[in-house]
């Protein structure tokens, strides 16, 4: 019975990549709808990358133990796959527009009020409510893209991606030298401040993307259903295929810094963090270039998952000046991955399944991503051996191959 709604659904899905993409009367010029795709694409992480530069200060604040902070940044990437469905539900009710802006809001709203928590209990919770935005806007996105940006589905996902990791740069970068002098050092206000930009484009998308007459017709097209369809086999394939995605960043981020400090080289910390993030951004700036061509090609998930399998191993047998390199190549081939599956719902589901079939997939990828990280830690804390927590991630970079082979098979990619 499940190989026949394999089957049905990839017919569906090749049926409707298959079709040309519709026509681009959307009501704005494409290059407002690029802009407006981009600025948005920043509200997904600015707001989330701007806490790390502060937590040191926060934790000696609020006087928090280790395990308080950890369970502070767990709750971005677990509200990441608890809100998802959210989202689409949204999409359903609302209209792509409305939806966005209003995630846009929440998450402006929460890292407002993240900044005026006077205890540990009210950040968790004001960090919940910022978290949700995020995670409301994910499957949100995919969905803009396909209305937006039609005829150019590869370029709009690489821009509002781009858009994401300039976010992730901006707040890293300009926290501590720009921000904190500006608000004398208070990390409450810090977060305040990186609130602003986020209400700020959620008025210029509010004000410039298209709702009346486009929007009405499209939404006359939208269907009442937003809960993904389980039964289909292309979700849980993407669904693998994201968890590999985001496992491998997250965990690389999480492990890396105490794997260098086990190896005696926390000298190395600083700069392997910062080369793996940058390392996404030559990727962002490659792919906004040649994504239309590489659309729903399989090659390029293997040999991001080959690269990925050889960084991994540069990471944790040539600790050293190479650690630099081997971490921003494995930064450039996880976000060249992370763009190009990002392409896949909106260029393999019908318009009106793109939103409900993007959450299902934020719901089993980052689910799958915090299960994978424990999985990670667990394999360090039995077996004595450091390197070991890298396996779980070289397991992700092998399974790209056999999703992807399945994805061919299933004529999902060519």
């Amino acid at each position: 019975m499940r190989d026949a709604q394999d089957a049905n659904s990839a017919s569906r899905g090749e049926s409707a990549a298959a079709q040309p993409h519709p026509a681009s009367d959307t009501g704005i010029p494409p290059w407002v709808a690029a802009l407006l795709l981009w600025l948005a694409g920043n509200g997904l992480r600015l707001t989330i990358l701007a806490v790390p530069p502060v937590i040191a200060m926060i934790r000696d604040d609020l006087r928090l133990s280790a395990t308080e902070v950890g369970l502070l940044s767990s709750i971005p990437p677990a509200m990441f796959a608890i809100a998802a469905l959210a989202g689409s539900l949204l999409v359903a009710r609302l209209g792509v527009t409305v939806a966005l802006v209003g995630g846009l809001v929440l998450v402006a709203v929460g890292s407002a009020l993240r900044g005026l928590s006077p205890n540990y209990v009210v950040l968790l919770v004001t960090t919940i409510v910022m978290s949700a935005g995020v995670a409301l806007m994910q499957p949100i996105m995919p969905t803009a893209v396909r209305q937006w940006l039609p005829k150019r589905i590869g370029l709009g996902t690489a821009l509002y991606t781009n858009g994401l990791l300039v976010g992730e740069i901006l707040a890293v970068l300009l926290t501590i030298p720009v921000v904190l002098p500006l608000v004398h050092g208070n990390w409450r206000l810090s977060l305040v401040v990186w609130s602003v930009p986020i209400a700020i484009i959620a008025i210029i998308v509010y004000a410039f993307a298209p709702r009346a007459p486009f929007a009405h017709a499209a939404n006359a097209a939208l269907p009442r259903k937003w809960l993904p369809d389980w039964h289909i086999g292309l979700v849980w394939r993407l669904g693998a295929l994201f968890c590999c995605i985001n496992a491998i960043y997250f965990s690389a981020n999480a492990f890396m810094p105490i794997y260098l400090a086990s190896q005696g080289r926390s000298d190395l910390i600083g700069g392997a963090l910062l080369a793996l993030n940058l390392g996404q951004l030559p990727a962002s700036l490659l792919l906004l270039v040649v994504a239309g061509k590489l659309e729903r090609r399989a090659w390029p998930y293997v040999a991001s998952g080959l690269v990925s399998l050889i960084s991994i191993g540069g990471i944790v047998w040539m600790v050293g000046p190479a650690t630099i390199f081997w971490a921003a190549l494995l930064g450039f081939s996880d976000a060249a991955a992370l763009i190009l599956g990002l392409t896949l719902p909106p260029l393999l589901c019908r318009p009106e399944d793109v939103a409900r079939t993007s959450a299902g997939t934020f719901t089993l990828s980052y689910g799958g991503a915090v299960v994978l990280a424990l999985l990670s830690g667990a394999a360090w804390d039995l077996s004595g051996t450091p390197a070991l927590a890298f396996a779980p991630l070289a397991a992700c970079a092998v399974a790209f191959a056999v999703i992807t082979l399945k994805m061919w098979r299933s004529h999902e990619l060519r």
